[in-house]
Protein backbone atom coordinates (compact mmCIF):
# COMPACT_ATOMS: atom_id res chain seq x y z
CA UNK A 1 0.00 0.00 0.00
CA UNK A 2 1.11 3.66 -1.26
CA UNK A 3 0.63 7.00 0.73
CA UNK A 4 -0.15 8.90 -2.60
CA UNK A 5 0.48 12.08 -0.92
CA UNK A 6 4.24 10.94 -0.28
CA UNK A 7 4.79 7.77 -2.55
CA UNK A 8 5.84 6.19 0.44
CA UNK A 9 5.00 2.27 0.87
CA UNK A 10 3.47 1.88 4.34
CA UNK A 11 2.29 -1.61 3.68
CA UNK A 12 3.27 -4.15 2.02
CA UNK A 13 2.91 -8.26 2.44
CA UNK A 14 4.24 -11.09 0.33
CA UNK A 15 3.37 -14.89 0.17
CA UNK A 16 2.86 -17.82 -2.19
CA UNK A 17 -0.76 -17.05 -3.19
CA UNK A 18 -2.67 -13.97 -3.80
CA UNK A 19 -5.72 -14.56 -1.01
CA UNK A 20 -7.77 -11.79 0.93
CA UNK A 21 -5.42 -11.99 3.70
CA UNK A 22 -2.32 -11.01 1.68
CA UNK A 23 -4.05 -7.07 1.26
CA UNK A 24 -5.37 -7.53 4.98
CA UNK A 25 -1.98 -7.92 6.38
CA UNK A 26 -0.87 -5.07 4.14
CA UNK A 27 -3.29 -2.92 5.45
CA UNK A 28 -2.46 -3.85 8.78
CA UNK A 29 0.92 -2.97 8.63
CA UNK A 30 -0.09 0.34 6.88
CA UNK A 31 -2.58 1.14 9.85
CA UNK A 32 0.29 0.21 12.28
CA UNK A 33 2.68 3.27 10.39
CA UNK A 34 0.32 5.48 10.05
CA UNK A 35 -2.21 5.36 12.76
CA UNK A 36 -4.94 7.13 9.70
CA UNK A 37 -7.58 9.16 11.19
CA UNK A 38 -11.25 7.94 10.95
CA UNK A 39 -12.51 8.93 7.19
CA UNK A 40 -9.38 8.16 5.49
CA UNK A 41 -9.63 7.13 2.20
CA UNK A 42 -8.00 3.93 0.67
CA UNK A 43 -8.27 2.90 -2.61
CA UNK A 44 -7.53 -0.23 -4.73
CA UNK A 45 -8.76 -1.85 -7.78
CA UNK A 46 -11.57 -4.23 -8.00
CA UNK A 47 -9.67 -7.53 -7.75
CA UNK A 48 -11.47 -10.28 -5.32
CA UNK A 49 -8.99 -9.07 -1.84
CA UNK A 50 -10.40 -5.78 -2.18
CA UNK A 51 -14.32 -6.53 -2.81
CA UNK A 52 -14.30 -9.10 -0.12
CA UNK A 53 -16.11 -9.25 2.73
CA UNK A 54 -13.28 -8.98 5.10
CA UNK A 55 -10.96 -6.62 3.62
CA UNK A 56 -14.06 -4.46 3.61
CA UNK A 57 -15.17 -5.82 7.71
CA UNK A 58 -11.11 -4.75 8.14
CA UNK A 59 -11.86 -0.97 6.37
CA UNK A 60 -15.15 0.01 8.21
CA UNK A 61 -13.55 -1.60 12.05
CA UNK A 62 -10.85 0.91 11.40
CA UNK A 63 -13.20 4.05 9.93
CA UNK A 64 -11.61 3.90 6.85
CA UNK A 65 -13.20 4.95 3.48
CA UNK A 66 -12.95 2.17 0.65
CA UNK A 67 -12.70 3.70 -2.76
CA UNK A 68 -12.83 1.83 -6.22
CA UNK A 69 -12.51 3.39 -9.85
CA UNK A 70 -14.25 1.89 -12.75
CA UNK A 71 -13.43 -1.46 -14.27
CA UNK A 72 -10.87 -1.14 -16.95
CA UNK A 73 -9.81 2.46 -16.20
CA UNK A 74 -6.05 2.64 -17.29
CA UNK A 75 -5.31 5.28 -14.63
CA UNK A 76 -6.76 3.92 -11.87
CA UNK A 77 -4.11 2.35 -10.63
CA UNK A 78 -1.55 4.08 -12.14
CA UNK A 79 0.56 4.74 -8.71
CA UNK A 80 0.55 1.53 -7.30
CA UNK A 81 1.42 -0.13 -11.41
CA UNK A 82 4.49 2.88 -11.40
CA UNK A 83 5.72 1.14 -8.25
CA UNK A 84 5.76 -2.67 -9.40
CA UNK A 85 7.45 -1.64 -12.58
CA UNK A 86 10.13 0.37 -10.60
CA UNK A 87 10.18 -2.72 -7.88
CA UNK A 88 10.60 -5.16 -11.20
CA UNK A 89 13.18 -3.03 -13.21
CA UNK A 90 15.50 -2.13 -10.30
CA UNK A 91 15.15 -5.18 -7.80
CA UNK A 92 13.28 -8.36 -9.11
CA UNK A 93 14.44 -8.43 -12.40
CA UNK A 94 18.15 -8.32 -11.67
CA UNK A 95 18.73 -12.01 -10.41
CA UNK A 96 16.35 -14.73 -9.33
CA UNK A 97 15.49 -15.66 -5.80
CA UNK A 98 16.19 -18.78 -4.06
CA UNK A 99 13.51 -19.09 -1.29
CA UNK A 100 10.75 -16.75 -0.98
CA UNK A 101 12.88 -15.82 2.71
CA UNK A 102 15.62 -14.41 0.49
CA UNK A 103 12.91 -12.56 -1.74
CA UNK A 104 11.13 -11.46 1.10
CA UNK A 105 14.42 -10.09 3.03
CA UNK A 106 15.76 -8.47 -0.51
CA UNK A 107 12.20 -6.78 -0.98
CA UNK A 108 12.24 -5.49 2.66
CA UNK A 109 15.65 -3.96 2.17
CA UNK A 110 14.61 -2.79 -1.24
CA UNK A 111 11.98 -0.81 0.10
CA UNK A 112 12.74 0.22 3.61
CA UNK A 113 16.48 0.62 2.97
CA UNK A 114 16.32 2.52 -0.67
CA UNK A 115 12.72 3.29 -2.03
CA UNK A 116 11.05 4.69 1.25
CA UNK A 117 14.30 6.79 2.94
CA UNK A 118 16.57 7.54 -0.32
CA UNK A 119 14.76 6.85 -4.07
CA UNK A 120 14.02 10.30 -5.12
CA UNK A 121 10.49 11.18 -7.67
CA UNK A 122 9.82 13.56 -9.89
CA UNK A 123 6.47 14.03 -8.42
CA UNK A 124 7.98 14.82 -5.06
CA UNK A 125 10.34 17.36 -6.71
CA UNK A 126 12.98 14.94 -6.27
CA UNK A 127 13.26 13.87 -3.02
CA UNK A 128 12.36 10.75 -1.43
CA UNK A 129 8.93 9.71 0.17
CA UNK A 130 10.76 10.28 3.89
CA UNK A 131 12.42 13.69 2.96
CA UNK A 132 9.48 14.72 1.63
CA UNK A 133 7.34 13.72 4.32
CA UNK A 134 9.94 15.46 6.42
CA UNK A 135 10.19 18.60 4.56
CA UNK A 136 6.28 19.30 4.79
CA UNK A 137 6.13 17.93 8.35
CA UNK A 138 8.33 20.74 9.16
CA UNK A 139 6.72 23.56 7.21
CA UNK A 140 3.21 22.12 9.04
CA UNK A 141 4.93 22.57 13.07
CA UNK A 142 6.00 26.00 12.04
CA UNK A 143 3.40 27.31 10.57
Amino acid sequence: MIDAYSRRVVGWSIAEHIRTELVVDALEMARWQRRPTPGTILHADRGSQYTSWVFGHRLRDAGLLGSMGRVASSVDNALIESFWSTMQRELLGRRTWPSRVELAAAIFEWIEGWYNPRRRHSTLGYLSPHEYEALHTAAITAA
